[in-house]
C-alpha cells in the first residue's frame, strides 16, 4: 500500500530507516511529508508507533492500495 503521512516539524533524514524506509521531504510550511510503499497494515502500524514514540505530531495520513501517478 502507498502512504503519505504529514507530521509537524522537520524529521531528520537519518530517521528514514526507522520509519519503514519512507521518503522524507521537508515542506516550506515547517512540516515533513513521509511517503512511499509499505508492505501491509502491520508495517503502517509500526511506522505510526514510531511516530508516537518520537512524540511527533501527526497531521494527516493518506493510504492507497496502489501508487498514485505523482506525489
Amino acid at each position: 500500500m502507498h502512504v503519505v503521512i504529514r507530521i509537524k516539524g522537520h524529521l531528520d533524514q537519518s530517521w528514514q530507516e526507522w520509519i519503514g524506509g519512507l521518503q522524507i521531504v521537508h515542506e516550506e510550511d515547517g512540516t515533513s511529508r513521509l511517503f512511499g510503499f509499505l508492505q501491509d497494515q502491520a508495517a503502517l502500524h509500526g511506522v505510526l508507533a514510531t511516530i508516537g514514540r518520537l512524540s511527533l505530531t501527526l497531521l494527516s495520513l493518506e493510504q492507497r492500495e496502489t501508487r498514485p501517478n505523482k506525489d
